[in-house]
């Protein structure tokens, strides 16, 4: 019987550790295609925890009964239980380390606190626009907000560099999600009604009941505060929450890629796992533009499949934008952050037209991105040298 009771010891220290080894950022754990285990193990949780605990159980009395040393042994053993339980599913828990803030607060232009200076991912539906900064929705990881009429979660990874922006609405219902952990250094969301795992880098459920659903996405902007106010003058702007300050400042160098911590350095040079890209996606074609080549060039003309597309970056070496031009012919420049062709047309830098008459450019997708994320989510992407 003494057997069975250590037998579950281990058994439930294996398996409390290995439930969260699969979805959180532990050496080797991310670049296995592990996400089956991880979910099996999170899904019959109680059921092992349930049958390493009758083990313990039946074999605690012939433990504690036993030399003099045994029931020493055995506390100790049960100790090493309960410090290795409290550590995975409290200490190293996704959402007991990262929360939701308590309360949303937005600001228009005039009453806002946040320096100008800062990124933020912007957004505009129906005409209402708001401004969500990256220092603090990289700590939250989701905020939930309503905009133009619609329910949106704006998300985070830190780990990518990724922000997407959702409606989180699955099959007509609105649905609420929380962070279950990353799966290939991506944060993972599970939402309430089902218990699916979805993917923050496109909204789409990797395991579960509704595996293959994708949540319907928003266009965003990532752009410096300051010039965002200038093209949306009345946006509001997301506030920091006073709960997390301390949280927040940890984040205050990440935007900038001055952070030294492995998973959320910058690589300097080109093409590395931790080097930034500005990934578009289009419908003929998916597209990698190196940061470093970017910011030399400014703006760079090309073709993505059949389509013409335009990537710039304004001179804050901040704020980029991708754009569909009218023919493979238009050519466009930059000058003092507008755009300009060969015909006389001028474009703010997400392509609003400035002449009546002249059609805006159609902004496309585009995202900046640690190389090894955008490649491990858009496996066909090619790249512009």
């Amino acid at each position: 019987m003494k057997k069975l009771f250590y037998i579950g010891v281990i058994g439930l220290i294996l398996f409390e550790i290995a439930n969260v080894y699969f979805i959180m950022p532990m050496p080797g754990s991310q670049r296995l295609n592990s996400i089956d285990a991880a979910y099996f193990f999170h899904t019959w949780k109680w059921v092992f925890r349930g049958v390493f605990g009758i083990l313990i159980a039946l074999g605690a009395f012939a433990a504690f009964r036993g030399e003099k040393r045994s029931p020493y042994v055995a506390g100790l053993c049960l100790l090493a239980v309960a410090g290795v339980a409290y550590a995975t599913n409290y200490e190293m828990a996704a959402d007991t380390m990262f929360y939701q803030p308590s309360v949303l607060s937005l600001k228009n232009a005039v009453e806002n606190k946040v320096d100008k200076e800062r990124l933020v991912i912007g957004v505009e539906v129906n005409g209402q626009a708001r401004a969500y900064p990256i220092q603090y929705i990289g700590y939250h990881h989701q905020v939930r907000d309503t905009l133009g009429g619609k329910p949106i979660i704006v998300t985070y990874c830190t780990v990518c560099r990724t922000g997407r922006v959702f409606e989180p609405i699955v099959n007509g219902q609105p649905e609420t999600f929380r962070l279950v952990g990353m799966n290939h250094f991506n944060a993972m969301f599970e939402d309430k009604t089902t218990g699916s795992w979805w993917r923050q880098a496109n909204g789409e459920a990797i395991v579960g009941k509704l595996k293959g659903q994708t949540l319907p996405e928003l266009d965003i902007t990532q752009i410096s505060l300051e010039k965002w106010l200038t093209l949306h003058p009345n946006s509001l702007v997301m506030q920091p929450d006073t709960k997390f300050q301390e949280e927040y400042d940890s984040l205050s160098n990440y935007e900038s890629g001055k952070r030294k911590g492995e998973l959320t350095k910058r690589d300097s040079t080109s093409w590395k796992e931790k080097s930034w890209v500005v990934g578009v996606e289009v419908s003929s074609g998916v597209k990698a533009y190196d940061w470093n080549q970017l910011q030399k060039k400014r703006i760079i003309n090309d073709m993505i499949g059949y389509l013409p597309v335009t990537v710039v970056l304004a001179s804050d070496n901040k704020s980029f934008a991708a754009l569909r031009r009218a023919t493979p012919g238009q050519k466009l420049v930059i000058r003092n952050d507008s755009l300009y062709d060969e015909g006389g047309c001028v474009y703010t830098l997400l392509g609003k037209s400035h002449k009546p008459g002249i059609p805006d450019l159609v902004k496309v997708s585009a995202y900046q991105e640690y190389w090894h994320s955008w490649q491990t989510f858009h496996p066909d992407t090619k790249q512009y040298k």
